[in-house]
């Protein structure tokens, strides 16, 4: 098979294990809707996250915990028209899960029904062990997520860097086994040390993909808004921006419009 063949191949949840063995790192990006999903398709991510942060991106509430399983379903499957290669992950919402395993199967089952999504993401170590068994029991695969969770932000208060403390540490490695021989085929690592994602990248048999947690974990994960500059207000340490988009965007509509009140647009070839 040729490199361009085996570059189309399309990713799967086996394709990110055998990339971790392979020392491969995954590139991985938010997308919530058809056109940018399928621009970065085109380009070659490996995984697309449909985030709770459209939230925040999309509809401009300051947390991921109002979005609701009916909107995370929708821009899922808007992702999932404009995808042909990369795996595509859904997060579950805030509600859609938390204490209640039979509810995470349910919620689980109606985003790969309704959207085609390939997995399902969900948030937290040990007191989410029996939503996880309950959802792989139905054949979903189920991506972890530790280190800060957004959805947990009112428990902690701030965005601070979690897992700086030896306690907390342990537990944040304890957690990340957990999730791994429960049957999680990838966790994300969000906004904790860089030395100990590397320490939970090396022990863990399964891909670990950080945001904010260094290099030494087995891929990366941003914001999509974020890394093409359309977001301007945040600017974590961890943020590397691609484009700014935000100026670019607002210098081309300024620009339209002028032309339009200065009667430039359209001119003769732009009319029938």
């Amino acid at each position: 098979m040729s490199v361009a063949k085996n570059e189309e191949r399309k990713v799967t949840t086996h394709t990110l294990q055998e990339m971790k063995k392979r020392g491969e790192k995954i590139s991985m990006l938010t997308a919530y809707d058809y056109s940018l999903a399928r621009i970065l398709d085109d380009a070659g991510v490996d995984v697309l996250l449909v985030g709770d942060s459209a939230s925040n991106v999309m509809a401009g509430h300051e947390t991921t915990l109002p979005i609701t399983l009916d909107q995370m379903i929708y821009h899922a499957s808007s992702v999932v028209r404009g995808v042909q290669r990369a795996l595509v992950v859904v997060d579950l919402p805030f509600g859609s899960y938390q204490g209640n395993s039979k509810e995470a199967l349910n919620s689980s089952i109606r985003i790969m029904k309704e959207s085609g999504a390939h997995a399902v993401k969900i948030e937290g170590g040990r007191e989410i062990k029996d939503s996880v068994e309950r959802i792989l029991s139905a054949g979903v695969p189920v991506m972890g997520h530790l280190g800060l969770t957004p959805q947990s932000i009112y428990k902690f208060g701030t965005y601070v860097v979690r897992a700086k403390e030896e306690q907390e540490a342990q537990r944040l490695l304890e957690d990340a086994h957990l999730l791994a021989e429960t049957g999680c085929f990838a966790i994300v690592l969000e906004k904790i040390p860089a030395a100990l994602a590397t320490k939970v990248a090396q022990q863990v048999k399964v891909p670990i993909i950080g945001i904010g947690a260094g290099n030494g974990v087995d891929g990366q994960v941003l914001v999509i808004h974020d890394m093409l500059g359309i977001t301007h207000e945040f600017s974590p340490r961890f943020l590397r921006r691609y484009l700014n988009l935000y100026d670019e965007i607002k210098g081309a509509a300024q620009h339209y419009i002028k032309d339009v009140k200065s009667k430039d647009f359209p001119n003769e070839k732009e009319q029938y």
